[in-house]
């Protein structure tokens, strides 16, 4: 008999990694199913749900007749991603935990527990996502430390292994994994590749795994942090429409609970300085519409960035800044510091510092970086053309008529 190759696959008690798991069984793997404990949820009952969820892994690597271990990062989960998400919001950001969970967490110390402490030859996941290996090459992929030097092999860089979307487009998690490691990349198998949620529910229910078909998610709120209160201020005349009980729990595009209000009012901006919140009339207001955003230092799964981003300084994609929202054309600007400043097409609503801008190139998914900073609004575009004709007319009507 051949030798097995040893898979260890992410459980979360969710019906995606169920399948995922059982699909690694049917193909003949050796597969261990595991559950990271990353964080304290309750529900709205106040019921501790990671037990149920764990308990919920268990189950499903039972009837699977698989062997089960669960191993906790809550630690890790606060040192390296729950204490961002508060810096975050204290800048007056909106940061994204999920994406920052897959670089820290899943994509990084689950993969080196699964392969140095289970000794797996590979780890998996339930994401809706593949890469350019097929699962035999994933194998092949010995891991190795990387030197720490200016030039990389160039082995490595003539063959990095690419992100691509899932065939589910509309369940498509390439956005979720835009931060994570080539070295992690390359040792991992996304069973779900080539399925449709509504399939991957089907397989669930003939395997009988009714216990996780219906689950829902739990979000983590903001409730850590000391409430810091401000007023709401009207964009277009400065004037106090109101008071708010801290600006973190607002979001750039969301509507503002105003008191006294009869039309709807929302967030554009917010002056962390002063705790100002600025607000607009109208879900669609030209303060709420940016077509520029700079990144910090951006993250290319593929380690560098695209050839011709490299020569030309230039470079046409796509982008998106949350998971689902239509993909926009843009042209992207690769900075000396590793940033990248991305001009779009046409004016997007609530871009948001804080989020991750996600590009794509066709089905790949090229990597992300955080916005950092947003270009000036329609609205301030607008008002700097205004003053502008005004002051142009202005100097027209000082200038003498000449003597005839």
């Amino acid at each position: 008999m051949g030798f097995i190759r040893h898979v260890v696959c992410a459980m979360s008690g969710g019906v995606d990694s169920s399948v995922a798991a059982l699909l690694l069984k049917r193909r003949g793997y050796s597969v261990t199913g595991v559950f990271m404990k990353n964080w304290d949820s309750l529900d709205e009952r106040g019921v501790c749900t990671t037990e149920k969820d764990c308990e919920d892994a268990y189950r499903v690597c039972q009837t699977l007749d698989i062997p089960f271990h669960q191993v906790s990062y809550v630690k890790e989960y606060w040192h390296e991603v729950f204490s961002k998400l508060l810096k975050e919001y204290e800048k007056g950001r909106t940061p994204n935990p999920d994406i920052l969970c897959n670089k820290h967490i899943k994509f990084n110390h689950f993969h080196k527990y699964a392969v140095n402490t289970l000794g797996a030859d590979a780890m998996a996941t339930g994401h809706y996502a593949r890469t350019s290996q097929e699962d035999e090459e994933v194998f092949q992929q010995t891991p190795t430390a990387s030197p720490i030097t200016l030039f990389r092999n160039r082995f490595e860089i003539r063959n990095p292994v690419r992100l691509y979307k899932g065939a589910d487009l509309l369940k498509d998690q390439t956005f979720f994994l835009s931060q994570i490691s080539q070295d992690a990349l390359r040792q991992t198998m996304f069973p779900l590749a080539g399925l449709t949620k509504e399939f991957v529910k089907k397989i669930a229910a003939e395997a009988g795994f009714h216990h996780v078909l219906k689950k829902k998610e739990v979000y983590i709120h903001r409730h850590y942090l000391e409430p810091k209160p401000g007023n709401f201020v009207s964009i277009q005349d400065g004037a106090v429409m109101g008071t708010h009980k801290g600006w973190f729990t607002l979001t750039l595009g969301q509507r503002a609970r105003i008191g006294g209000q009869r039309d709807p009012w929302f967030v554009v901006d917010k002056d962390i300085a002063t705790g100002d919140v600025f607000v607009a009339p109208t879900t669609n207001h030209p303060a709420l519409f940016r077509d520029t955003v700079r990144t910090e230092r951006f993250h290319w799964v593929t380690v560098d960035p695209p050839p011709e981003l490299v020569k030309t300084h230039m470079m046409e994609c796509h982008f998106r800044f949350i998971h689902q929202m239509p993909l926009t054309p843009c042209t992207v600007t690769l900075n000396m510091n590793g940033s990248v400043w991305i001009s779009l097409s046409q004016p997007i609503r609530a871009l948001t510092p804080g989020q991750f801008a996600v590009l794509y190139k066709g089905d790949e998914c090229l990597g992300s970086g955080k916005i950092v900073q947003l270009g000036p609004s329609e609205y301030t575009l607008q008002q700097g053309r205004e003053r502008m004709a005004a002051a142009t007319q202005h100097r027209e009507q000082q200038t003498p008529e000449p003597a005839s």
